[in-house]
Order: structure tokens, then sequence, then C-alpha cells
């Protein structure tokens, strides 16, 4: 048998309580980083969440002000929850990564419902139609439907599913568009077009019905639609610490929709109402 000299067995000690102590602290920092989200906001009276203020017409500048039909629907969320809801406007390519890094308690996009993001974040029940379709210019006879983009110059927005949508679409056309120009946000596309520098622009149905009735002489969609069938939703993590704010938030919405408050916005800022379901459970892309 090895003997241990008193010193040697004071050093294993003193080795052993560090290391426990080193444990107790990884352990505590991770509760710290898993504290409710929604606990804390209520704690704080303040919910934080992040966007992107050039996607009309749920979020966009009007006059130097916040408007559109986010800033409504997170009015009645905070009120139902009692707390402030503050906006944080980045580019569209930072929001998902904003999120990940617990800059904000939840994006508040909102962001087409996709299998792949659905694999990575936690959607809300859908509060509109996010279906892709094409805006062209005011009397561009040369596109009437969808599949006239063939050898033509589009654009749609970076890090989107309507980008990957039309790139998918673009594959079925003989010839392809001639070019597909990717832009930081949405509105710098419309600018592009509005200026001939593309010839149409991808994006969801409610953004582009939405432009094109406020600048009738300007912009004109193109029906049908030729996107496959998809819902936004507002979107937060995975973690667990996320799940009784999602949950709350899911209620809300369901609550909204069943009492008329939804289809009231839906009607003021689409200038229609939308069928949704309380949840996608499998999205079609």
């Amino acid at each position: 048998m090895i003997q241990l000299s008193r010193r040697s067995s004071a050093v294993i000690r003193a080795a052993r309580f560090a290391a426990l102590g080193v444990v107790a602290s990884m352990a505590f920092a991770g509760l710290a980083r898993a504290e409710d989200v929604l606990a804390k906001a209520k704690a704080k009276g303040e919910l934080t969440v992040g966007t992107e203020l050039q996607f009309a017409p749920f979020d966009f500048v009007e006059d130097g002000k916040q408007a559109g039909m986010n800033k409504e629907i997170f009015a009645e969320i905070g009120k139902e929850l009692g707390v402030k809801v503050t906006f944080l406007d980045l580019p569209w390519p930072s929001v998902l990564p904003g999120l990940e890094a617990g800059k904000f308690d939840m994006v508040a996009g909102p962001a087409t419902i996709t299998k792949a993001r659905m694999e990575r974040y936690r959607f809300s029940s859908p509060i509109a139609n996010a279906t892709v379709a094409i805006l062209k210019k005011k009397g561009d006879t040369s596109i009437t439907k969808p599949e006239d983009i063939a050898g033509k110059k589009v654009g749609s927005a970076k890090a989107t599913a309507q980008l990957a949508q039309l790139q998918d679409f673009a594959k079925t056309l003989n010839p392809p568009p001639s070019a597909i120009q990717e832009y930081v946000d949405f509105s710098q596309s419309y600018a592009d077009l509005g200026a001939g520098r593309i010839v149409a622009v991808a994006n969801s149905l409610p953004n582009i019905a939405y432009l094109a009735k406020t600048k009738p002489d300007v912009f004109e969609v193109v029906q049908p639609p030729f996107g496959k069938p998809v819902y936004f939703g507002f979107i937060g993590t995975k973690a667990e610490d996320s799940k009784s704010l999602m949950d709350a938030v899911d209620a809300i919405i369901i609550k909204m929709k069943h009492d008329g408050r939804l289809a009231a916005l839906q009607k003021k800022w689409f200038g229609t109402e939308m069928e949704t379901p309380d949840q996608v459970t499998e999205a079609s892309f």
C-alpha cells in the first residue's frame, strides 16, 4: 500500500475543495443564464424585442416614429402581460443572431415559419399568411404572371425565406432570371424597382399588397403568388427559460384571434382578413 504524507493528503483535500468550488460556480452560472425570461421581464416591467423597421406593413417608420401591425400586436401583448414593450431596430441579418446572443427576449419580426427555422427556433401562433408573390412596376406589360421573370433581373432581401423561395422558383424557369439581386432590406429593393434597376421584387403577399395599395401609381402585384403556403410568426428560442414567455404569447395571439382583435388588425393593415392556424406543426417549405 502506498502511504501519503500529511502534507500530500492536505494538498489533495485542498484540490478537491477547489474542484468542488469550480463545479459549484459553474452550476450557479448556469442557473443565472437559465433565469426565466418571462419572470425576468415582469420583474423589470419591460419586454425587449428585436425587429427590423423596414418591413411594412408590419414594421416601418412614419413621420419619425415606429408604425405598423407589429407595434399594435405587441401593445396588446404588453397589456396582457403587464409590461412595457421596447423594440430594438436591427438589420434583418442581425436579428436572429441577436436573439441567440441574448440581446433581447424574442423576435417581433415577424418571420416566415419554415422547416429549417422550426428546427432551431420556437415560433408563436401565426399572425398572417406569408405566401410569396411578385411585385412589379406599374404598367409593366412584360410581366403578367410569376413565370415572366425568366431572363430578367429581380431582387429580394438577404437572409430571408422570401429570397430562398425566389431562388427555388428561379430553378424551375428556362431561362432562369438573369440575376437575383440581394438587398440588406426590402426598402432598398423597392427603391431599385421604382428606379428600373430591377424589374421585380419577391416578397410575402401582405407586404407587397400593402405597398401597391399605398403607392398604386408606382407598383403592382402580380397574381397568383408563386410560393408555397406559409405563415408569419414571432420567434423565441427553444431554451427552457423561454418556454413560459412563448406559451404566454401564444395564448394572447390565439385569444386575439378568437375575440376579433387580430382580424381587425389584419383588415386595417392588409385590407383583408386572413385564415391562420392556431399553430404550425409542420412547415410547407
